[in-house]
């Protein structure tokens, strides 16, 4: 199969999709509780991508000792939430998860 055609098509479609908030910059303005919730998109997104995997080990919920990552994800909630460093968080959460496992 020549995939050349479904990835045009696709180029195509997101090109679309991105241009068009270009090109209607001026001639639309989003409804004004858009606008007030757009700055919790970036939120909710990144929740949506790490909360499944600090949270489920081989596909099941587990939020008690034997999961690593869900005491590596809360300590660096508290390293975020104390200093509100984005480096510092990520270097928390990496070297808690690391002596966690190690310890394990």
């Amino acid at each position: 199969m020549n995939w050349l055609p479904l990835w045009l098509v696709c180029g195509l479609i997101t090109f679309a999709i991105r241009y068009s908030f270009i090109a209607l910059e001026g001639y639309y303005r989003p409804p004004g509780w858009f606008v007030r919730w757009l700055p919790f998109v970036p939120i909710a997104a990144l929740t949506a991508l790490t909360v499944p995997d600090l949270l489920l080990v081989a596909g099941k919920l587990s939020v008690g000792g034997d999961n690593p990552r869900w005491w590596a994800g809360l300590i660096a909630i508290a390293i975020a939430a104390r200093w509100k460093n984005t480096l510092l968080t990520i270097a928390g959460g990496f070297a808690a998860l690391g002596l966690l496992n190690f310890l394990r």
